[in-house]
């Protein structure tokens, strides 16, 4: 139980980052769809739904095979040295291709109009790239309060920003034309303050981590590296699978939604971008708890009784997220209320599908700790790519007829296949004692609750009452997740208790 105590702290401090600097940004999406249409919105997602993959490609695994050699007992600081030579070597090659071949990305995003956004989105990522393991290195040294410090930080940053470009720039140019605000403001780059909000907060953040990242030395070791490629690669291929996973369906909205033109297709994309921020919160925890949770899974791997310890893990988390996912569906009347653009409601009808998404996916990233430890991380990859596999075939097969909707249960069908094949794999090869009965049992009565709720909201129009109903389901729910974990609550929660 200490263990636990342990991994609940870091998940509490990597939370304060994670879950506070998302939040915040996440604070953006009323701003931003009152201040933009739904196609502009659109051409931000599609932006950002390419970003991610970028993301895989640039840093290929080396994060999660920093943290896997790093706890073998090798030098720390030649392992630190090798991935990041190899890292700052790969990224100033894949960032003079992105800008070679900015163009014809450009239009196979839809995004021809707007080539300067590549651009800017590759001097983004490649920032990013070069903060990656530093940021690594904090989490592997236990130094969550400066990662949380540095994270945060520098959303705060990119929330200025973005109000000083939609809200502050306008005007100023438009009230001092021979100033340098005239010159800065366009118009037309509309999606685009975005991601030059981007650039410069990702850049306060690495000035930031510069100190960790002036700690490379010249150690290179050729064997080592080639170690570490073949560990991390086949993460990259599952890292790249799940990017079809997560973003991908935004990008074939925007090529196969069933409206016609540029602008209603961006629009498509827009309600169904905006309305996927609302299943947020579940997705903002489990972020924290991987964060935490990837080397607190390795460091227990050495202990006596790791097994035990990662099926407790596993029916907190599950506890979690089904409180999360009634949280937010008995209470989507406020939070709807984040979408500022009324015409985007009408993609609401997405938000419970996408929730029981994101479980499944939290639940598979538990259960993914089998492949890592067992050094058989192509079996991540196979899995992955076979979700991404689901979700093209659904959203090609569907999108031209349901629009956003096949995108949402293309999503869930996804990734509730991945979780089931990573646990019937993962209990051949690394058997966990999961409370998989017991766990099932809170999924069930958490989905009788929500059917009771949506059957008053089809038959009460009155908000106050509907409120006040989901508010007495939720709390008949706690009621039930403490009278059957009662025991194991107050081992968690009483000091000192060891297990």
């Amino acid at each position: 139980m200490a263990s636990l105590k342990k991994l609940a702290g870091q998940t509490a401090w990597y939370g304060i980052s994670s879950i506070a600097a998302r939040f915040i940004n996440y604070l953006l999406t009323p701003y931003l769809t009152y201040k933009l249409s739904e196609s502009v919105y659109g051409e931000q997602s599609i932006i950002y739904a390419a970003i991610p993959f970028l993301n895989v490609v640039f840093t290929y695994g080396m994060e999660t095979g920093y943290f896997r050699f790093a706890n073998k007992g090798l030098d720390e600081e030649k392992v630190f040295s090798t991935a990041s030579m190899s890292l700052v070597s790969s990224t100033v090659l894949l960032t003079g291709l992105l800008l070679l071949f900015r163009m014809p990305f450009a239009n196979l995003l839809n995004l021809g109009n707007h080539p300067e956004f590549i651009t800017w989105a590759a001097y983004a990522i490649a920032i990013d790239t070069l903060a990656t393991l530093p940021f690594a290195r904090l989490r592997h040294e236990g130094r969550p309060r400066k990662y949380a410090a540095i994270r945060v930080g520098s959303i705060l940053v990119n929330v200025a920003l973005v109000y000083f470009f939609y809200s502050k720039l306008p005007g100023l140019a438009q009230n001092h034309p021979d100033s340098i605000f005239a010159k800065w403001y366009d118009p037309n780059t509309g999606a685009g303050y975005y991601i030059i909000a981007n650039i410069i907060s990702s850049a306060v953040a690495f000035l930031c981590l510069l100190p960790e990242f002036l700690r490379i030395r010249l150690k290179w070791d050729k064997k080592l590296w080639r170690e570490m490629l073949v560990y991390s690669l086949p993460l990259m291929v599952a890292g790249f699978g799940g990017m079809i996973n997560e973003t991908f369906d935004r990008i074939m909205l925007g090529w196969w939604a069933p409206v016609d033109g540029h602008a209603a297709k961006m629009q498509q994309v827009g309600i169904y971008s905006a309305c996927y921020k609302l299943s947020i919160l579940i997705t903002l925890f489990i972020q924290a708890f991987r964060m935490g949770a990837e080397p607190f899974f390795f460091q227990q791997a050495k202990g006596e009784d790791a097994q035990r310890t990662y099926a407790r893990v596993m029916k907190f988390f599950v506890m979690t997220i089904c409180v999360m996912f009634l949280f937010v569906v008995l209470y989507l009347d406020i939070w709807k209320q984040f979408i500022r653009n009324r015409a985007m409601w009408e993609g609401l009808k997405v938000v419970p599908i996408l929730l029981l998404a994101n479980m499944s996916l939290g639940v598979y990233y538990n259960l993914a700790i089998w492949y890592k430890l067992s050094h058989k991380t192509n079996a991540g990859a196979t899995i992955t790519l076979i979700g991404a596999a689901i979700t093209l075939f659904i959203n090609y097969l569907f999108i031209p007829h349901f629009g956003y909707m096949a995108c949402a249960w293309a999503t869930l069908a996804c990734y509730a296949g991945m979780m089931v094949i990573s646990y019937i794999w993962g209990q051949r090869v690394y058997p966990v004692p999961y409370r998989t009965e017991k766990m099932i049992g809170f999924f069930l009565v958490m989905m009788a609750l929500y059917g009771v709720d949506a059957l008053v909201c089809s038959r009460v129009a009155s908000v106050p009452v509907r409120l006040i109903t989901g508010s007495v389901l939720l709390l008949l729910y706690l009621y039930f997740l403490s009278r059957v974990e009662r025991k194991e609550l107050r081992k968690l929660l009483k000091p000192g208790r060891k297990g």
